[in-house]
């Protein structure tokens, strides 16, 4: 029997969702390897659209999560890290530039410049969830991991700036807070879902991400190593259940199974002979009889995927202007390509359907093979969440948390030191 490795840390997160809110605990090995503790999800309550309505549940919701991931783990956990999808998350780029006069580039240098971008942020408002330093650039080269060492002009640096609004924010740490465990961190999910979807090359090249959750879908961007842009599109797999609800006047239920076991977003020449039944196993008793239904209860599953794809398109048009907004070409030689992820992405044929429309090549973006992970958990559905432990496991620098060798102090003469002392005299004695 193999020994349990030692782990020098040990990561809890929590993603929460509008269709579930899914945690895991999870530790890294001293050779840096993650292994899954335990992992555990229940329905998602109080969340609509990414945002808390309804801050009981929410907790509720939060805690029940955890303490089965807890459960499974074999510990119990005071901190998270959780990941935020909704709030109005926006992406920016802020390029910061000092001048060097062309000697070699110090530790100090790169402290000064980091200290320089921080001063220079301005959130107009609204919550820093994430400012990355994302590339350096000296005089006429760009994409320099490490400048250290190196000789030049000039010395910046792109800021990957993440802001969201900042009352969603406060809603979902409270929720959080009050399930008695502390936030150590906020993250944006589309930063995580690239953390578990995306190899290096294909953010260095340029790739899409398309998050497609319950309730929120999220378009990001990313090129030269860094993700570059950002839109969050009120719609997602969700609706397509809501759709199948109404269009056969059964209960959401009963829509998402159908929709999950025998929907599809390819057609096929058999469907209209395919018959399938609205009622499963678990619906003893029921008596709602679907629209268009047959004696047994069973509808044609052509008219089933009449309806996702009807709603398919609507959100693939959605998606498609959001990616040339941002500027990512589609359509042409060379073009770039679209990676699928979240709970929405696990629908039969949807790459193929996704690609059909978009004209680019497009694949479906699953959790990376931690050690540990169940196979339950190995799914699109579960990638952000696998995301959010990968981010907290590497931590990466934030200039907010930078702080400057180079603080300006102030010179008091005798007087004023002696007034200093006699003032804090008085306060501790």
């Amino acid at each position: 029997m193999a020994a349990q490795p030692r782990f020098t840390n040990v990561i809890a997160v929590v993603n929460i969702g509008s269709f579930r809110i899914s945690a895991m605990i999870a530790g890294q090995a001293e050779d840096g390897e993650m292994h899954v503790l335990g992992s555990g999800h229940r329905a998602s309550q109080g969340i609509k659209r990414g945002y808390v309505t309804d801050m009981a549940a929410a907790t509720y919701a939060v805690r029940d999560a955890v303490e089965r991931a807890e459960k499974l783990a074999g510990t119990t956990v005071n901190s998270v890290w959780i990941g935020c999808s909704g709030a109005g998350l926006a992406s920016t780029i802020n390029p910061v530039e000092i001048d060097i006069g062309g000697r070699r580039i110090e530790e100090e240098d790169i402290e000064h410049l980091l200290v320089a971008a921080r001063d220079g942020l301005e959130p107009d408002g609204r919550t820093v969830l994430h400012a990355l330093p994302a590339c350096y650039f000296l005089d006429g080269a760009d994409g320099v991991a490490n400048p250290t060492g190196l000789h030049a002009d000039r010395l910046g640096v792109d800021i990957h700036v993440m802001l969201a609004d900042s009352a969603p924010v406060r809603n979902v740490t409270e929720a959080v807070q009050n399930a008695h465990l502390e936030v150590e961190g906020v993250v944006a999910t589309p930063l995580a879902a690239g953390y578990a979807c995306l190899t290096q090359e294909e953010r260095d090249l340029g790739v899409a991400l398309v998050e497609l959750g319950a309730a929120v879908t999220n378009v990001s961007v990313y090129a030269g190593g860094m993700l570059v842009g950002l839109t969050s599109i009120p719609r997602g797999s969700g609706d397509i259940t809501d759709a199948v609800a109404s269009a056969f006047g059964i209960r959401r239920f009963q829509a998402e199974r159908l929709k999950c076991v025998n929907g599809s977003a390819i057609a096929s020449p058999h469907d209209h002979r395919e018959m399938v039944s609205v009622t499963g196993p678990d619906d003893a008793g029921s008596s709602v009889v679907a629209r268009g239904a047959d004696a047994n209860g069973r509808i044609a599953r052509a008219s089933l995927i009449a309806v996702i794809t009807g709603e398919l398109d609507t959100l693939m048009r959605d998606i498609g202007r959001a990616l040339d907004a941002m500027g990512f070409v589609t359509g042409k030689a060379g073009a770039r390509q679209v990676v699928l992820t979240g709970g929405g992405a696990e629908m039969t044929g949807l790459a193929d359907y996704a690609q059909s429309v978009l004209g680019t090549p497009v694949r479906i973006g699953r959790p990376p093979a931690l050690r540990g992970l169940p196979e339950a958990h190995a799914v699109p559905g579960f990638a952000t969440l696998a995301g959010l432990a990968l981010y907290a496991a590497e931590d990466p620098i934030d200039i907010r948390a930078v702080g400057s060798r180079f603080t300006d102090t102030t010179r008091m003469d005798s007087l004023g030191l002696v007034r200093q002392v006699w003032q804090a005299m008085r306060a501790y004695f």
